[in-house]
């Protein structure tokens, strides 16, 4: 505990180990792999289904995917609450509109950061829905299965990460 009393962030090793063994649990105790991407969606039938219920039922997409609160929209929902939880133990938790390094490079407007979070929210939800769900999940869950395309889907995500970030900062890290 006195690495979380120092105020310094969880040690990323141990945080991974954790959870790995979270989605090992998770798999043992439900037969579900980890995901998130449909959660978004699911969230927005539940809004569109509270200003227009009789959209949501015509629509072909929630046929299939009821918005509903269900095991991984408590997970997603777990991540927020995990995540702040976390931060909060480790004393590193901070409102921040825009990072440091963010508005070294792109300057300090929180609507210009606004609106890139937003854009980039949109491209990325784009592309998990297109692949029909987010890399990540599919990185992490395709690995725990021993699968070739997960261990492809991992690299990609964290390569495309490397580009992205030397595109957005150049050489500064």
């Amino acid at each position: 505990m006195s690495q979380l009393a120092a105020g310094r962030p969880w040690n990323p090793y141990i945080a991974g180990a954790l959870a790995g063994l979270l989605m090992v649990f998770s798999v043992y105790a439900t037969g579900k792999y980890f995901g998130a991407s449909t959660t978004y969606v699911r969230s927005a039938g539940m809004v569109e289904r509270a200003l227009d219920a009789d959209h949501v039922e015509g629509n072909a997409y929630f046929a299939k995917e009821k918005p509903i609160i269900d095991w991984q929209w408590m997970f997603v929902a777990g991540i927020v609450v995990g995540s702040l939880g976390a931060a909060s133990l480790s004393r590193t938790f901070k409102v921040q509109a825009v990072p440091d390094r963010w508005a070294g490079r792109f300057g300090p407007s929180p609507g210009r950061r606004y609106g890139a979070a937003f854009v980039g929210g949109i491209v990325a939800m784009f592309g998990a829905r297109l692949a029909d769900g987010c890399p990540s999940g599919h990185g992490l869950s395709g690995t725990l299965q021993l699968a070739a395309s997960g261990y492809v889907a991992l690299a990609c995500f964290f390569l495309g990460g490397l580009v992205m970030a030397r595109l957005l900062y150049g050489g500064r890290a």
